[in-house]
């Protein structure tokens, strides 16, 4: 996931930027609706989907929180053949479910709600608090997913109940697909299975996902809200160095370990060259509009000319700039050796590669190949079953009513269209031809909010905010 596009770079505005103009209260002041979605995002956070639930068998994962989720929906008056609950045998604790509320027009293709219900594990011992207990603390919510992803989720599933409970009638098929698996690369992905095998159950227009949002100065103030539209493709590539090994006490030049550390250090050594899509060259030169600084004035030129060699050279002193400029390549894990005492016979190393749409796995991993130039060390893809990226376009019917709802709740605030350099399970729709977008609605503020990492949390506002920015904007797209 990915909370907020470029969270890191959040300080790249002006302070200044006014707030949302709309209120909410505390816990106790909450509208009864509010406490309606409370109740339903409270019960989903606690429910512990991290992929070492799996092995809990008082644990009920993904598959369990679906179902809830399929519970309230049943409640609310949704009928059995609006809802689809799935799994596999081999992962039957990483199910999801599928909602479809149905809407007026015969021509109108329906729309999609994405979200993904897992999250990544959390240690008890590391945190402050209980990880799978939301806790309101200081105007926060603490817990783990309680931004990546089940804010989404619980406001997908709220706003479906809402609708069905009002006798709300969109005239576009509103559909919700809740799935497993986006924070673990290797789990069974939900989104993967139903774009793969039941793509007519999710057949729609566009898709609305996570990757979107805004970001505050740290004081409050909310600076930007972005919009995900299109992202890069996520790729492990495993190299394996192989020697006859020996005794340590006669050592010799040809050495595993030795070998895989040159052909690292070669891969960090290697800038793959400056690219531009129609989405990033929009955001830099929104972006760097928005700056107002020698870096911003370097970004709108960039934009401009490509080939700006001034531009880019400041541009890419910025970690999070020069990554959307190209694909990059890192070594993220590595193992080796068999004994204190013996010349290493196998060495293995990760290297995580986000690879810039227009480019296949397997064409950067021959560009590793000639760029370690040692055919000693093998090169595989850790998997080869994931889709290109597609970038979706930068439709006016969809980044319209984005642009003139955030205009209503943040006025003044710049809405910024951005290719994630992460990953979400929009890749896995948008490979079957629909467009996936990330959409703003809740913030973030400089340091993460500990998305990933301890002590998640989410501004209490930001939630209510967010919820009533994204209930508007599936309304608007619905109709």
């Amino acid at each position: 996931m990915k909370f907020a596009l470029l969270a890191a770079a959040a300080a790249m505005f002006v302070a200044g930027s006014v707030q949302a103009q709309v209120p909410t209260g505390k816990m106790g002041e909450l509208r009864p609706d509010q406490k309606q979605f409370f109740d339903l995002y409270k019960q989903l956070v606690e429910t512990d989907t991290s992929i070492t639930s799996v092995d809990d068998p008082a644990n009920g994962g993904c598959t369990q929180a679906a179902a809830q989720i399929a519970e309230r929906l049943k409640a609310a008056g949704f009928g059995d053949d609006q809802i689809t609950l799935f799994s596999v045998p081999e992962h039957p604790k990483e199910g999801g479910i599928v909602a479809v509320y149905p809407g007026t027009s015969a021509t109108l293709k329906p729309m999609l709600l994405l979200a993904h219900i897992d999250v990544v594990a959390a240690k008890r011992a590391d945190w402050v608090r209980d990880p799978y207990k939301l806790v309101e603390e200081n105007g926060y919510y603490y817990a783990r997913g309680i931004a990546d992803d089940k804010f989404m989720a619980a406001t997908w599933a709220d706003m479906l109940i809402r609708f069905q409970q009002s006798g709300y009638k969109p005239a576009r098929t509103v559909k919700m697909a809740l799935t497993c698996g986006e924070e673990t690369d290797t789990a069974f992905n939900g989104a993967q299975y139903l774009a793969n095998h039941k793509r007519d159950l999710i057949d729609a227009a566009f898709a609305l996902n996570e990757g979107g949002g805004g970001d505050t100065d740290g004081k409050g103030h909310i600076i930007d809200q972005s919009i995900q539209v299109g992202e890069k493709i996520y790729q492990d590539y495993k190299f394996v160095s192989t020697n006859p090994g020996g005794h340590s006490s006669i050592p010799v030049r040809d050495n595993a370990i030795y070998a895989m550390s040159e052909a690292l250090l070669k891969v960090r050594d290697h800038e793959f060259p400056q690219e531009f899509s129609d989405t990033t060259r929009v955001f830099f030169d929104r972006a760097g509009a928005a700056r107002k600084d020698a870096l911003g004035n370097a970004m709108i030129a960039l934009a401009k000319d490509p080939n700006d060699a001034k531009a880019a050279a400041l541009v890419n002193t910025d970690r999070a700039y020069h990554s959307m400029l190209r694909t990059t390549c890192v070594a993220t894990m590595i193992e080796g050796g068999h004994a204190l005492n013996a010349l290493p016979q196998r060495v293995e190393a990760n290297v995580n590669c986000r690879i810039f749409p227009g480019h296949t796995p397997a064409e950067i991993q021959q560009q590793l190949a000639e760029v370690i130039g040692n055919p000693a060390i093998a090169i595989d893809q850790a998997r080869k079953d994931k889709p290109l990226a597609k970038m979706p376009a930068l439709d006016p019917a969809i980044i319209g009513p984005i642009e003139k709802l955030s205009e209503k709740y943040w006025p003044g605030v710049p809405v910024i269209p951005s290719m994630s350099t992460g990953a979400t399970d929009g890749l896995y729709l948008s490979a079957v031809g629909i467009p996936t977008y990330g959409v703003p609605g809740s913030w973030g503020d400089p340091d993460g909010n500990g998305v990933h990492g301890l002590n998640e949390r989410l501004e209490v506002r930001a939630v209510y905010v967010g919820r009533d920015y994204l209930t508007d904007l599936v309304k608007a797209l619905a109709e």
